[in-house]
């Protein structure tokens, strides 16, 4: 059993430890409100683009000179996975649950006899995906230093797929991040980037859609578009994992705020119950002696 030194040293351990988190929580709240801001903003610009991109892919789709980027190179025998995941810890599952789904995603590939590849943009992400795919691993890129997260770090992520595919290095290119919802929602998402693949506009699946004439053609537009098409998507999926990074982290920190204060609760009360078992024994001693006096 411990002694009451010991025990009043860990209720100080734990009140310390309980400041940190707590203040880890009021920082990642005020992160969260930019973030969340961000990724909401975001948002519209993304599903219009998607409209606009889905309109001239199905008019372009059946087109001999369609470009590849959105036709495919005809086979998906190589698979590129990109993992996004955070640079830093304590923020739950948020990085493990991305890991697991591009792990299972990749396991049902290599079943399938396809080819697996994974790029890493997050340390978190490596040192997840390195334990069962460290052969399998291509590239990594580090945003540690990066404190506000532009468009021009996606367009550099971008780059980088578009000439490992223009290299022909994988025929088929999918994302992971995670999907923020709420401050204790986030949902892991697998979205393919290459070939292109875009929902088609509610407008359109109503009958209420618009035809436009596109000059100087469906085919030279999608040729520009399309690249930016993956920088918008990879955009996006970096600002909806910064809200959800930050989302994670503050629903994490509060709650082991919570067990801190919890266990300083069942701490102190063990420590009042060694300190007035000592007292009575010292009362017992101190009795006794009395008596055989």
């Amino acid at each position: 059993m411990p002694n009451l030194k010991d025990l009043k040293n860990r209720i100080e351990s734990v009140k310390n430890t309980r400041k940190i988190t707590k203040a880890m929580q009021m920082v990642a709240a005020a992160k969260l409100r930019r973030a969340q801001e961000a990724a909401e903003a975001g948002r519209p610009y993304a599903e219009r683009m998607n409209a606009v991109m889905a309109g001239l892919a199905a008019s372009a789709s059946g087109s001999e000179t369609a470009p590849r980027l959105l036709t495919g190179t005809g086979k998906d025998d190589v698979h590129l996975l990109v993992v996004m995941t955070a640079e830093r810890g304590l923020c739950g599952g948020f990085n493990s649950s991305i890991a697991k789904l591009a792990r299972t995603h990749a396991q049902k590939l290599e079943a399938a006899g396809k080819t697996v590849k994974i790029l890493t943009v997050g340390k978190k992400g490596r040192d997840q995906m390195r334990r069962d795919f460290g052969d399998k691993m291509v590239g990594h890129v580090d945003l540690s230093e990066v404190k506000r997260i532009g468009y021009s770090d996606a367009h550099a992520i971008a780059h980088d797929v578009l000439m490992r595919f223009q290299a022909e290095e994988f025929d088929v290119a999918t994302i992971f991040y995670s999907r923020f919802q709420s401050v204790i929602s986030q949902t892991p998402t697998a979205q393919q980037i290459i070939p292109a693949a875009y929902e088609a506009a509610e407008t359109e699946e109503t009958g209420a859609g618009t035809d436009y004439d596109y000059e100087p053609g469906e085919e030279g537009i999608l040729a520009d578009l399309l690249p930016r098409g993956v920088a918008t998507q990879i955009f996006t999926a970096l600002l909806e994992n910064g809200a959800s990074e930050q989302g994670a982290r503050m629903s994490a920190m509060d709650n082991a705020t919570r067990n801190a204060g919890d266990m300083i609760d069942k701490l102190t009360i063990q420590f009042n119950r060694s300190r007035q078992a000592v007292i009575t024994n010292e009362l017992i001693e101190i009795i006794s002696g009395a008596e055989a006096l």
